[in-house]
């Protein structure tokens, strides 16, 4: 028997994997009933062929932000089938400037676009004859705070409307960064004129009903216990209530049963995945992250590993690194790696980010620490961060 007839012949756990994965989009989205009438409502005057208001998404990663949004797209598409509206979905981690968005979008009207040699200037009167002629384009930027020149692409797109003589052209940004805006100046700020909405993290229970819903559809029956589910859910909602880390976790039980020859995905078996998922996705999210946060995270790992020089004063807990300590290490960092440091501006910036990813936690100092400083403390092991980063940043 061939080698792949052999493993198709063998009996599964799973139903349908592709139930677990994090970019499956489900026909009932649990818990988000409320937010979809939301984004209907502000979107909604396009298919009447009026522009409507921008609209910026926040939350944390895994609450359904990226689902919802294509499930309205989905809606949306259906509804404008015979009239002059479109929506276009961008991948800002990939298509990660103005002109490499510009031209994603544009590529459905005009294929030659493929091919390279088209300046910004073409490709900005190609979007609002486009849109002139009638026609309603509605842009998801999806994890919109990843893109280069987030300030020259919010300009040129919000103001294109000033060229635009019957449609229009709207964004729907979608962030996990709820300061993402900081870093836009005036013009770019006035011009957006947005709604915001905010998804919040999903409880324990709403995290257990939406695993149920999943089980059903991607395990054989009967193979879950309960038991597992409520523990996936628990363990979630005291991490993060990111629902892709539970799907990650009974993912990964499933797997572990599986492979031992057990036909049950127990609690055990979440707990046991629980570790593998965590390494797991801190190397997902170093990989993804730009270099100087890379940085930033290479010098609170080092300082870790090696200890903090205030270490033994009163008022600082175990683990704990002076914010000022840690930017001098990323200076250090920055010239091991060949890179011009940014100012501390920016650097707090940094430190935001990294605290919304999960990777570090912050907290203000408190009495007996002369002066106010911020105290930093990294999330995984320095042994999983460094093993990522020096690979990364230095090529070791």
């Amino acid at each position: 028997m061939a080698s792949f007839d052999k493993i198709l012949s063998e009996k599964s756990i799973f139903k349908d994997l592709s139930v677990l994965s994090p970019h499956y989009v489900p026909k009932d989205l649990p818990y988000r009933q409320h937010q979809m009438h939301e984004i209907r409502t502000v979107l909604t005057p396009a298919l009447k062929g009026q522009k409507p208001r921008n609209l910026i998404i926040y939350g944390k990663t895994g609450t359904g932000k990226t689902c919802t949004t294509k499930k309205i797209m989905d809606e949306f598409t259906l509804a404008a089938a015979s009239g002059k509206a479109s929506m276009h979905y961008v991948n800002c981690r990939i298509y990660n400037s103005r002109y490499r968005i510009l031209q994603r979008i544009l590529k459905g009207y005009l294929p030659e676009l493929e091919k390279a040699g088209f300046g910004l200037p073409f490709l900005y009167e190609k979007l609002v004859e486009i849109a002139s002629n009638g026609e309603q384009l509605v842009i998801i930027l999806d994890e919109i705070d990843m893109v280069k020149d987030l300030d020259e692409l919010v300009y040129t797109l919000t103001r294109s409307n000033d060229e635009i003589k019957k449609g229009g052209v709207t964004i729907v940004g979608i962030s996990n960064k709820l300061s993402f805006k900081d870093s836009l100046d005036a013009r770019s700020k006035s011009s957006l004129y947005e709604t915001e909405m905010i998804f919040q993290p999903y409880t324990a229970e709403q995290l257990q009903k939406i695993l149920d819903q999943r089980v059903k559809e991607g395990f054989a029956d009967g193979v879950v216990e309960s038991g597992a589910v409520n523990l996936a859910a628990a363990i979630t909602s005291q991490e993060s209530g990111d629902a892709r880390y539970a799907l990650k976790l009974l993912n990964k039980a499933g797997e572990m049963a599986q492979q031992s020859g057990r036909e049950k995905v127990t609690d055990d078996d979440v707990e046991s995945a629980r570790k593998s998922v965590e390494i797991d996705l801190t190397v997902e999210t170093i990989n993804t992250l730009p270099e100087m946060h890379q940085l930033v995270l290479h010098a609170i790992a080092t300082l870790t590993s090696s200890g903090s020089r205030y270490s033994r004063l009163e008022g600082v807990d175990s683990g704990f690194l002076f914010s000022g300590e840690v930017y001098e290490q990323y200076e250090r960092a920055c010239k091991g790696a060949k890179k011009r440091p940014r100012s501390s501006r920016w650097y707090k910036e940094y430190l935001n980010d990294l605290e919304t990813l999960g990777m570090i936690v912050t907290t203000p100092s408190g009495k007996g620490i002369r002066g106010q400083t911020t105290l930093i403390k990294l999330g995984p092991s320095p042994e999983s961060v460094m093993g990522v980063l020096k690979k990364n940043l230095f090529g070791g």
